[in-house]
């Protein structure tokens, strides 16, 4: 497909072009009531030209590639109608890897074969328990072509897989969701052993009205909150004032402590567990990305360290603008405090708690302070004495995950996981147990 690129380069007319190329080979997998319900394969394509013409920029995108030079026509013409753009700048220079021309990689038919086969063994057995199984797995592999009129010449291809697994008893329901390259890694037994645990838990069912509670936080809820967080952190809304990044009588909070010593957030598209997109890749222009910053590499960046902030997400027209560092988006994101104690470890130092499964429904109430509302969902457990000891209701919670780094009380083992609201939009993270003395659940939920 290397040849769509050139062929789009060639034809330009503007005084600088890039192309974006994507194709995609998905796989997914259902299952419903401890049965196989539907499997599938798709083929995706998506096509865009960036022309530049002076200062102003068009963006046309097709999916079928048979009209080339009229999609390139049509970018340079919306480029010429555009008033100048805000992010306007050079582009990206070089380099061009020796693997440009390489092919699209394809997800293999047989990807969830492993998975397939240990999931008839795990339908069997909750049939046994007069429990239920539902859930879904999806294997994504898009290879990404970038090319433009300054030599760059740059592919990726970037392998996804996720699973999700809920199950339903008379102790409830509950989740669990793992992140893979491979498949290698996961264990279709270890999840249904969690699930069926949980599902013991819940078969005694308590309630608990509204209200402040100590409550641990396990990795996929921690992942939703500081994924809410991370992509909130736009330096340019920032530096104007208008989130919670912003400082009081302006500028930006860069260099202020928002969380304990020792805590750490960082992204790393290298990193050999979250490895992602190495450079950037942007069909259009917004707070947190510009189409002039296509092919700039990704360094591994933190955004907290010792507790302090230390970058926000900025492209270089933003940097150039505000005087702040240039810190691209990376499509990962890690935390860790230095901590040891698993969720576990932590359940059994609790005197009385929550510990939650996951959190759904995630919105933004007020963004000065990043207060977000939400819902607990798949299981909310009472601990007491060191043991789970029930399943309580679900909750509403209202909390910001700024203002929660200045009051949490234990950072556990950070690990690799899944969020659960934004599984797709952010697959690659890793994120410890985090114990809150006072979380605040603002109402009973009805929700199941």
């Amino acid at each position: 497909m290397s040849d769509v690129v050139e062929r789009c380069l060639a034809l330009s007319r503007a005084d600088a072009c890039l192309v974006v190329l994507e194709e995609s080979s998905r796989a997914d997998l259902r299952w419903a009531g401890n049965s196989l319900t539907t499997n599938g394969a798709v083929r995706g394509r998506s096509l865009t030209v960036i022309s530049v013409v002076g200062q102003s920029v068009g963006v046309r995108a097709a999916t079928v590639l048979d009209d080339l030079e009229g999609l390139v026509r049509a970018s340079e013409q919306a480029a010429r109608e555009a008033t100048p753009a805000e992010d306007a700048g050079p582009l990206v220079e070089g380099p061009a890897q020796l693997d440009f021309s390489a092919p699209a990689e394809l997800v293999a038919p047989d990807v969830f074969a492993p998975l397939a086969a240990g999931l008839g063994e795990a339908f069997r057995a909750a049939r046994a328990r007069d429990s239920s199984l539902y859930g879904y797995a999806s294997h994504d592999t898009t290879t990404t072509w970038l090319g433009s009129s300054t030599g760059l010449r740059l592919r990726h291809a970037q392998p996804t897989g996720y699973v999700e697994v809920t199950g339903k008893s008379s102790g409830g329901s509950s989740w669990v969701g793992q992140h893979t390259r491979d498949w290698s890694d996961v264990s279709v037994p270890g999840l249904h052993a969690e699930l069926t645990r949980r599902l013991g838990w819940g078969e005694r069912s308590l309630e608990l009205p509204a209200g402040r509670y100590e409550t641990l936080l396990p990795p996929s809820a921690v992942a939703d909150l500081y994924g809410y967080a991370y992509w909130s952190s736009a330096g340019r809304s920032a530096a104007e004032g208008r989130t919670v990044y912003s400082r009081p009588g302006g500028g930006t909070r860069l260099g202020e402590h928002l969380g304990p010593a020792g805590l750490r957030m960082w992204s790393d598209p290298n990193d050999p567990a979250l490895a992602t997109t190495p450079f950037a890749v942007a069909t259009s222009s917004s707070a947190m990305t510009s189409v002039f910053d296509n092919g700039l590499p990704l360094p591994a960046t933190d955004w907290l360290r010792d507790g302090v902030l230390q970058n926000l997400v900025t492209t270089r027209a933003t940097a150039r603008a505000s005087d702040l560092p240039v810190a691209p988006y990376v499509h990962s994101l890690s935390m860790d405090g230095g901590g040891t104690a698993s969720t576990d470890e932590m359940v059994a130092s609790t005197e009385r708690g929550l510990l939650l499964t996951c959190l759904w429904y995630i919105r933004e109430v007020d963004p000065e302070t990043l207060l977000l509302t939400g819902l607990t969902r798949d299981g909310v457990y009472l601990v007491e004495d060191g043991a789970v000891v029930g399943r309580v209701n679900n909750f509403r919670w209202n909390e910001s995950p700024v203002g929660l780094l200045g009051r949490l009380a234990e950072v556990g083992r950070a690990e690799p996981c899944l969020p659960r609201e934004w599984s797709d939009d952010l697959t690659w993270t890793r994120m410890p147990t985090l114990r809150v003395p006072d979380f605040n659940m603002s109402s009973v939920s009805q929700a199941s």
